[in-house]
């Protein structure tokens, strides 16, 4: 089945704009789970609650959004504000520069995409990719989607080309934040058994296909097994509330010509009190305290 794109957009440098399409390049395949009450074994669902007015329950039409620019001091923003920060939502790549492939660090990437031609595109796509390709070089440039400039870079990938979205400069902890290593030094020895081992270990390229993830495999496994063995849990249907249109409900029943029900009939208890007042007659349970 062939991939659906994700989006149509234009790769752009100079004067040269070629259509094209993303596509998702890669998707997590493990395994989640669901947080369940024991009691009746159905899904439960997550509330906010505000700590400050008594743990009251939030509603989502209740909330905005705020910056915390001080311990525990926030300014808040409408959603008028927030949509003026948004860039436009063209999910056009403008290329700004072209910089040599050896000269990326690949810590920085965050997601992968293919890029497809789109419509009319094909020639200038192909020439693009082949020619980064020859000069070893990648496009970096800026990539306007969902509201957000992106940093991202294109590259020359099978035979076509593939968009990595970036972590900015700020995002990247330096490596030098971490304890590294104390200054050793090795004998001749102890190098060329290290030399050795990773020559035994050495494969001609690497092949994904190889590994897979074991968690996942034996948790589905164990899935298989309940299964089987009836270990399941059904989740009760949550209860909704029955809602319903008195008017409707009386247009329906005149239109199928039947006598509405007395339920529908009957008046609410002040129409029916004032209506025992105006006729001055009393109740069975009236006359009973009167015996």
């Amino acid at each position: 089945m062939a991939a659906r794109a994700i989006a149509s957009g234009t790769i752009s440098f100079g004067l040269v704009s070629i259509p094209a399409k993303l596509y998702t390049a890669a998707h997590s395949e493990q395994v989640s789970f669901n947080m369940i009450h024991k009691k009746c074994g159905g899904r439960v669902k997550q509330q906010y609650i505000c700590p400050t007015d008594n743990n009251e329950v939030v509603e989502r039409s209740d909330m905005t959004k705020g910056y915390e620019h001080a311990k525990g001091q926030y300014v808040l923003f409408n959603d008028e504000e927030l949509k003026a920060f948004e860039a436009e939502r063209s999910n056009a790549i403008e290329i700004t520069e072209f910089v040599p492939l050896d000269s990326v660090d690949f810590v920085h990437v965050e997601k992968s995409y293919f890029l497809g031609p789109d419509k009319g595109g094909d020639k200038a796509y192909v020439l693009l990719s082949e020619s980064m390709k020859k000069k070893k070089v990648v496009a970096v440039g800026r990539w306007a989607a969902r509201g957000k400039e992106q940093l991202v870079i294109v590259r020359p990938y099978e035979d076509g080309l593939i968009l990595h979205q970036l972590f900015y400069a700020n995002e990247v902890r330096a490596f030098e934040e971490i304890e590294g290593p104390a200054k050793l030094n090795f004998t001749e020895k102890e190098r060329d058994l290290a030399l050795k081992l990773i020559d035994q270990l050495t494969s001609d390229a690497f092949e994904a296909e190889k590994y897979h993830d074991t968690y996942s495999d034996k948790v589905r496994e164990q899935v298989e097994q309940k299964v089987a063995g009836q270990e399941i849990t059904i989740a009760p249907e949550a209860p909704r509330a029955q809602i319903i249109d008195l008017f409707d409900a009386l247009k329906k029943t005149l239109a199928s010509g039947q006598a509405p029900p007395p339920s529908v009939l009957k008046p609410p208890k002040k129409a029916e009190a004032k209506a025992d007042d105006d006729e001055d007659e009393e109740s069975p349970k009236k006359k009973r305290a009167k015996g």
